[in-house]
């Protein structure tokens, strides 16, 4: 993410800039301002995401700037250093968006953990925006790009490398159709589509059926008590393996294991 120092004090920049390890903190790079009117021509020219600003400056102070910001509607976090505890500049940055307040003089360390805390804010923010607009049209454009990048390589081809993935990853408990569409670099929506078209089931069903195959294999041919059988088809819950169980073969794993005895 790109960070925007804004401070009068030429030097403390300086520094700041170069003596702060901002790759740790989820920055990879720094443009710097001087005064107000050099941050909004920076906010302008580049995509700034976050903005560290002194709050007292000469001619518009740290607050004229985030004001600005908001009027013109930019998409850009911000967090105050002052040299005076202001509640009336608190609560203005407060109503303003502000995501921290920090004396001066900080520790370098201090100001990397409140930079990397909205960072990670950002982030999340982006993600949740990004799944609300994840429509119909997203699925198909996702979709096409999955197709396009496997170019010749047929459907059948996709399927029989996710079964063997499954097949493997059993007693995983986090096995799934996303895991499975993660590994092979398919939209998850693909694979399932594919994947019904060529076996006549989804993905989960999939799953299920062949958690279910090992389980009664086990329970057959193996001295395993019905939990541990759980574990290894990868159901870390023995009630959802008996539920499920159950309703695949009409009983319970340890009646299906006394009547194969």
């Amino acid at each position: 993410m790109k960070l925007l120092l804004v401070n009068d004090a030429i030097i403390t920049v300086e520094t700041m800039k170069t003596d702060i390890p901002w790759e740790q903190y989820g920055i990879d790079e720094v443009f710097t301002a001087y005064d107000a009117e050099e941050a909004k021509a920076s906010i302008q020219k580049y995509p700034i995401d976050l903005m560290l600003c002194d709050i007292e400056m000469p001619g518009e102070n740290g607050i004229a700037v985030l004001r600005w910001v908001r009027e013109n509607n930019k998409e850009i976090e911000c967090i105050f250093l002052t040299c005076h505890a202001s509640f009336e500049y608190a609560k203005e940055a407060i109503q303003l968006g502000c995501q921290d307040y920090l004396l001066i003089p900080a520790m370098y360390e201090d100001i990397g953990a409140a930079v990397l805390k909205v960072v990670n804010r950002i982030k999340e923010k982006r993600e949740s925006v990004r799944y609300q607009e994840y429509g119909k049209q997203a699925v198909k454009e996702k979709i096409d790009m999955a197709t396009e990048s496997f170019g010749q390589k047929k459907q059948e081809e996709l399927v029989d490398a996710a079964i063997s993935y499954i097949v493997k990853d059993l007693s995983s408990e986090t096995l799934s159709v996303n895991e499975v569409a993660e590994k092979l670099f398919l939209h998850p929506v693909y694979l399932n589509r594919i994947f019904k078209k060529e076996k006549g089931i989804s993905v989960g069903q999939y799953i299920i059926s062949e958690r279910m195959k090992m389980a009664a294999d086990l329970l057959k041919t193996q001295h395993l008590s019905a939990n541990v059988v759980a574990e290894l088809v990868g159901y870390k819950s023995y009630a959802n393996f008996n539920f499920m169980f159950k309703k695949y073969f009409g009983c319970s794993p340890s009646q299906y294991h006394e009547a194969e005895k």
